[in-house]
């Protein structure tokens, strides 16, 4: 179960849109499909992008930091294919990202479904509050996020 990291090319925008596709199908991530997904893929400010690839799924998953003005790094679009899940995938995404030296931030939605919150928690991620997204669900109701920061110098996934 070797996965590879490799930096995201533009090459592989249309492969990411459909591994995201996959996604949003099996678990409705993101909650509203984007009406420009390669542009989703690639909000302002990308810092660094990889895909993962397994030997049997091509691309297997996706990460990307984002550069916020606090100077800290944004975890942001990350994402396994239900064929790649439960194969090491996320843990080498979230390595990838660590290996940057800078501290890390992320939002997760806190929609009661907790694998990426259980995955973060595991990885050393510290919970630092919760708030309303200033936008919301595809049904009007307002989303509640969860906020994450991961110091600077904690490298690779641990699940002590």
């Amino acid at each position: 179960m070797d996965v590879s990291i490799r930096p995201r090319t533009p090459a592989d925008l249309d492969a990411c849109v459909a591994a995201l596709r996959e996604v949003h199908e099996a678990d409705g991530y993101p909650m509203a499909w984007p009406a420009d997904p390669a542009g989703w893929l690639t909000p302002p400010g990308v810092a660094a992008a990889w895909v993962a690839s397994l030997a049997d799924v091509p691309l297997a998953g996706h990460a990307l930091l984002v550069d916020r003005p606090s100077g800290d790094l944004e975890l942001a679009r990350l994402f396994v294919r239900p064929a790649a899940r439960r194969r090491a995938v996320a843990a080498a995404l979230l390595t990838a990202a660590a290996s940057r030296g800078r501290p890390l931030v992320l939002e997760v939605v806190d929609d009661g479904r907790s694998p990426a919150i259980a995955l973060y928690e595991a990885a050393g991620w510290h919970h630092t509050h919760s708030t309303t997204a200033s936008w919301t669900a595809p049904d009007g109701s307002p989303v509640r996020l969860r906020h994450y920061h991961r110091p600077a110098g904690r490298e690779g996934y641990s699940s002590a």
